[in-house]
């Protein structure tokens, strides 16, 4: 066993022991879920920026820059660390107050149980490409430190496994506490590594100079709106995409306070943006050290060209420290992205044909969701042939065109109602399919930002129209309503006048 094996399964032994070591401290639901409301602000922050650091953003970001240049990878690091930002400025304050479980509960108490069930859907079916780019990577790591002798199909069920373990029985408890100690992994181990390479190239300034003089760094597109166009639909699928989503959401929440939660989402995000630049770093690097090899590699798979650079070019200690960062960022963010569907599941579709179940059995329902989704990502990740990248770019665009706009509208203005919403979330979905499967490839508008364009257009008109569907008294979003209907207490599961 080489000495990089034997780490690998020890640092994955260890996070599995801080994890079922959380677990002591889930007593309830509400434990499981968001971690009893009482998460300090490094914990928020750590957690936060390891939500989005994950395989996307070490293997798949990395390759896609190498590829395209700034430009390519407008999504992701621009367009998420945006997401974080805005999240925590315009949306952490209104959510915190209210003090819910998932972002669904929103959904319900601010228009009706219809609207409730059909953005948690949504919301659910987007998590299945991000979730499954993480185990995908997990598989590659397994594959490429063993040497190829587990291979990536093996390594994405050994690794699902190990990240269901610690997560159903921890849940957010575990999440958290392992993000904390995982964020001073990833780090340190980044940092070393860019180190150690860019004394393989010349320094920071030598690869710099490089991408620069080849057009790498050019973020902007040159052109019309048919380049300008699909540029910003990327960058907002992302980033606002991204925003009604349950594990932005349960970092708020999970929050000690109300500035605890703006404060950890905007520095989590800051963190992120800067952290996402040192794998592009790494990667560009790699094609510098060895340009004919890793030409190869960027023809035949662009993810691995991070991975073999570090196993053939740094010392043993540097390729522990990579792996480890590697793996701890993969895990976190897994283990938040598993998570958080299935918690949405169980409270927002599960909890209404069961409303008067006791918690301990909840605590029990959400634990057996989040068997039953791993399983479901598991064989859609080991059934794609896409990047890494690409899955998780795709990922949300369902919700930018069904959720975004009803959540927005809601919290930003009075006249939103029931009727808007369930407007803005039909003509934005069948928009975006019926542009997927008719519309040219090549097309100038994307899909999902004519998907947005009509949802905002509908929730206005079927806002302002005269009702057809019914509409519970609406609910004020300002900093004094606190009543005891909004206080959801798990265990007393409100039963509010939509008739859940």
């Amino acid at each position: 066993m080489t000495t990089l094996l034997a780490f690998v399964i020890l640092y994955l032994l260890v996070s599995i022991g801080i994890g079922l070591f959380a677990a002591t401290r889930v007593h309830s639901a509400k434990d499981f879920a968001v971690a009893g409301r009482s998460l300090p602000l490094p914990v928020v922050t750590a957690t936060v920026f390891a939500t989005w650091f994950g395989a996307e953003a070490v293997l798949g970001v990395s390759a896609t820059f190498v590829k395209e240049g700034l430009g390519g990878v407008v999504a992701d690091p621009f367009g998420a660390s945006l997401c974080l930002i805005l999240a925590g400025l315009f949306f952490a304050s209104k959510l915190y107050r209210m003090n819910l479980l998932t972002i669904g509960d929103y959904y319900r108490l601010r228009y009706n149980r219809t609207v409730e069930v059909l953005t948690t859907l949504c919301v659910v079916v987007s998590y299945l490409g991000w979730v499954s780019a993480q185990i995908k990577a997990l598989g590659l790591v397994f594959f490429v430190v063993t040497g190829g002798a587990v291979s990536q199909e093996a390594g994405m069920i050994l690794g699902a496994l190990i990240v269901l373990t610690y997560t159903t029985f921890g849940g957010m408890f575990s999440v958290a506490i392992l993000d904390f100690v995982q964020i001073t992994v990833i780090m340190g181990g980044m940092l070393y590594i860019g180190y150690v390479i860019s004394g393989l190239t010349g320094g920071v300034g030598a690869v710099v100079g490089h991408a620069a003089a080849a057009g790498k760094l050019d973020f902007f597109p040159k052109g019309g709106l048919e380049v300008w166009v699909p540029f910003i639909g990327a960058w907002m699928t992302m980033m606002l995409g991204s925003i009604p989503q349950q594990d932005v959401f349960q970092r708020i929440t999970s929050a000690r306070n109300e500035k605890t939660a703006i404060r950890g989402s905007v520095l989590g995000g800051s963190l992120y943006f800067a952290f996402a630049f040192v794998p592009m770093f790494l990667a560009y690097a790699a094609t510098l050290i060895d340009p004919a090899m890793f030409g190869d590699l960027l023809e035949q798979d662009s993810q691995l060209v991070l991975p073999t650079l570090i196993l053939q070019h740094t010392p043993v200690f540097a390729q522990v420290v990579f792996f480890g960062a590697l793996l701890s960022a993969i895990m976190s963010c897994s283990s938040a992205t598993l998570l958080a569907p299935s918690v949405a599941f169980s409270e927002n579709i599960l909890r209404g044909f069961f409303p008067r179940m006791p918690d301990r059995t909840f605590l029990l329902a959400m634990r057996t969701v989040i068997v039953c989704f791993a399983g479901t990502v598991l064989l859609f990740a080991l059934n794609s042939n896409e990047s890494i990248f690409h899955m998780v770019e795709n990922a949300y665009k369902i919700t930018l065109v069904t959720a975004f706009i009803p959540l927005f509208a809601g919290l930003y203005w009075k006249r939103a109602n029931t009727q808007g919403a369930l407007f803005a979330i039909f003509s934005g979905f069948f928009t975006w399919i019926l542009m997927e499967v008719l519309g040219p490839e090549d097309a100038t508008w994307p899909p999902q930002v004519l998907g947005f364009l009509v949802a905002g257009v509908a929730m206005v008109a079927g806002s302002l129209l005269p009702r057809v569907v019914g509409q519970p008294t609406p609910v004020p979003f300002g900093h004094e309503h606190h009543a005891a209907g909004l206080t959801h207490h798990l265990g007393e599961h409100p039963h509010h006048h939509d008739g859940r």
